[in-house]
């Protein structure tokens, strides 16, 4: 097992750790209130009780977090005017996250949702594991997606408040949606007066498996429900990215993003070249591809946005080897928002740092196999500033 399941790593405190990629953004100052949380009833899932915790970095950054799913369902940021606005897409009730937050549902948006077991896609829902094959449901084009039909996103997390965020736990059992080993998994959400809200991920199990977490957040620097994303600057720290087949599996090669759409490596405009006539950007309908980032196993930025009107900036800090980024291709105006606003094509875009899609079937790809003995580790960081 590689450092990638067992290294331990530490945020950066000081300001280059703070500073946007490619924009020079400036994060708030560690002055004024010191950061807390409260908690309330948020309704029933599956008869358990669900709670809405809330997280406050005293610099103007307020985040809402639930135990159903570890959704992140608001998070409030400043502008460069002191204007503050929800930058994240969510829903406004716990039964619409029930009923639209899911594959069952013809939805699966998967909203600012915790995924697992397995982030992203798996081949025919097929991969082999110490000589056994292992079925696990088909729910995308064939395909398995966000680990199942039933993932992470769908379950009551067990919450412990902890200094300046939420612990989460879950245990998966032996065999859930036909992944091998009981899995023990612990999220912790830590927002600082910096503004960066830290996510932090741990594993184990009792058997050999395979696990990649992430979260699904959609993000709108403009302001959540203020239309599409378009004129919104990214930057993605990555020379090559894995090209996918028709039903978007990796194909295995990792190829340049010199001299096509998918060339962030300075900041461009999402909409830029959204429109052109990509073989790949038409199998996703946009952006729907996984970035090989150029330096894995270390948390350092791995890309950047920035909202041009309003002067927001959202930097992406990762040890992870990739990062898919999604524009909000199928969301097709007929999900309405937390501000009672309906969401169109491209109203979010989704930063989900992770293993490569269909690892288990690609011994090439950095291993996402798990076995006793070992953790599981990785750590995701979102730093709010303003230019």
């Amino acid at each position: 097992m590689g450092t990638r399941f067992s290294r331990r790593t530490a945020l950066a405190t000081g300001a280059a750790g703070l500073a946007t990629v490619g924009f020079g953004g400036v994060s708030a100052a560690a002055t004024g209130k010191p950061p807390s949380v409260s908690k309330e009833y948020f309704g029933q899932a599956d008869g358990e009780a669900v709670y809405r915790y809330t997280l406050e970095s005293g610099r103007g950054m307020r985040v809402r977090i639930l135990s159903y799913g570890g959704i992140i369902q608001t998070l409030e940021a400043p502008d460069r005017h002191g204007h503050t606005a929800n930058v994240v897409l969510g829903f406004p009730t716990l039964a619409d996250y029930v009923a639209k937050n899911s594959p069952q549902a013809g939805g699966g948006v998967y909203f600012g949702a915790l995924i697992g077991r397995y982030a992203n896609r798996i081949a025919k829902g097929t991969f082999t594991l110490d000589g056994k094959v292992y079925h696990v449901p088909v729910n995308n084009n064939g395909n398995s997606l966000h680990g199942g039909l039933v993932g992470f996103n769908q379950k009551v997390w067990d919450v412990t408040e902890i200094r300046g965020g939420l612990r989460l736990s879950l245990t998966s059992p032996d065999g859930d949606q036909g992944y091998p080993g009981t899995l023990h998994a612990t999220v912790t959400y830590t927002l600082d007066q910096h503004n960066r809200l830290t996510i932090g991920y741990t594993a184990t199990t009792d058997k050999p498996t395979v696990v990649n977490l992430t979260n699904h957040t959609y993000w709108n620097l403009a302001g959540e429900g203020s239309g599409d994303v378009y004129d919104q600057k990214l930057q993605i720290g990555a020379a090559r990215y894995t090209p996918t087949d028709g039903t978007q599996i990796p194909t295995g090669q990792l190829a340049p993003v010199h001299g096509t759409p998918f060339d962030f490596r300075a900041p461009t405009a999402i909409g830029a070249r959204i429109r052109d006539h990509d073989p790949q950007l038409l199998i996703g309908q946009g952006y729907d591809l996984n970035w090989v980032l150029d330096h894995p196993g270390s948390l350092l930025p791995a890309a950047s946005a920035f909202d041009p009107a309003g002067g927001r900036a959202l930097t992406v800090l990762t040890d992870q080897p990739g990062l898919q980024f999604y524009s909000g291709n199928f969301l097709d105006g007929t999900l309405v928002g937390t501000s009672g606003k309906v969401y169109r094509q491209s109203d979010g875009f989704a930063l989900e740092t992770q293993h490569f899609p269909d690892s288990p079937n690609h011994p090439s790809f950095p291993s996402t196999v798990l076995r006793p003995g070992q953790t599981y580790r990785t750590t995701t960081a979102f730093a709010l500033g303003v230019l």
